[in-house]
């Protein structure tokens, strides 16, 4: 299997008022990548700029960040011809890997834009490089910059930044010296979400057992009341077992975004269980839901992350009533 490492560059609107901003806010104007064999050692370079079709004047943040001027990008290649040789270069058997997830979903959008073959129906496995250097480095939640990991890993600087094959080329960099074991954690990009049940993720991640989770990725709902009155959502199940096991904690949020709950499983022990809502691209919404064992010290701080949502919903039912007396 070879690795696409792969990085854009993208233009918008100086103004943000055009309808066209809602189907496409970012137009790519170039993309960067390096091939990798499966023993992430490089085998291939792409690099092409994109002549605008929509975008024509260089928005003033983009033209101080890269450097790029619109005669420049006059002289490339459109959209729908470059992504063609990019599909056809990166061959059969392959995986993304990226410096976060956005890059993904605006190629994604450009390719839609077009009307093109999408790269895939479904949610599709990727690495997100950004989140294992995280999880390698750091504490497995920080976001740090491309430079930030070239100057804690102490790679040399041999090209500037902030063009689309620079940053893949120092995105590559930074993933051969991952080890091994951090490249389990792998990423879904959801731009499709699933189509049906059948079609759902569902996936446990146990390669270190200390560490091991369970995701679920669901089908598209109307709303977020219809996914929350959903029984396969709702539930909890021992991703180890299997066991259908009945809730210590009855699921809450804080915020209406997140939902937490604590299960029991009398083999395996406590399970925290958190549902996140997302929209979708096609306006609906779906589920996340992640599931992992947890210690007697870690239900104490649901426990009270659960009684101060109690308290923000009995201060916040009062200010309305304050407000609006009978």
């Amino acid at each position: 299997m070879n690795y696409i490492i792969f990085d854009l560059e993208w233009n918008q609107s100086s103004t943000g008022k055009e309808e066209i901003c809602k189907i496409l806010p970012f137009e790519i104007i170039e993309i960067g990548a390096i091939k990798l064999d499966d023993k992430r050692e490089k085998i291939g370079e792409f690099s092409e700029l994109i002549k605008p079709q929509i975008y024509h004047e260089m928005h003033h943040f983009t033209k101080n960040l890269i450097h790029l001027q619109m005669e420049q990008l006059e002289k490339g290649k459109f959209f729908p011809e470059v992504m063609k040789t990019f599909r056809d270069w990166w061959e059969e058997d392959f995986l993304f890997c990226t410096w976060g997830p956005l890059d993904l979903t605006e190629l994604q959008r450009n390719i839609r834009y077009y009307q093109m073959e999408p790269i895939a129906d479904r949610p599709f496995k990727f690495l997100d490089i950004q989140k294992l250097f995280s999880i390698a480095y750091e504490d497995r939640k920080s976001r740090r910059s491309l430079e930030y990991a070239i100057d804690f890993l102490q790679i040399e600087k041999d090209i500037p930044f902030h063009r689309a094959f620079s940053d893949a080329y120092y995105t590559a960099k930074i993933f051969s010296k991952l080890d091994e074991k951090v490249l389990h954690n792998y990423s879904f990009d959801v731009f499709h979400i699933p189509e049906d049940k059948e079609k759902e993720i569902n996936v446990f991640f146990d390669q270190i057992p200390e560490e091991s989770y369970a995701k679920y990725i669901s089908r598209g709902f109307d709303d977020k009341i219809e996914a929350m009155n959903d029984k396969n959502i709702i539930s909890t199940k021992c991703h180890i077992c299997q066991k259908n096991l009945r809730k210590k904690i009855r699921w809450f949020t804080p915020n209406g975004k997140h939902y937490y709950s604590v299960s029991y499983c009398d083999k395996h022990g406590y399970m925290k269980s958190k549902i996140r809502i997302r929209k979708a691209e096609n306006e609906q919404v779906y589920v996340v839901k992640t599931s992992k064992f947890i210690s007697e010290e870690d239900i104490k701080n649901i426990y009270a992350k659960q009684e101060r949502a109690r308290k923000q919903r009995k201060e916040k039912r009062m200010t309305k009533n304050q407000s609006h007396p009978n």
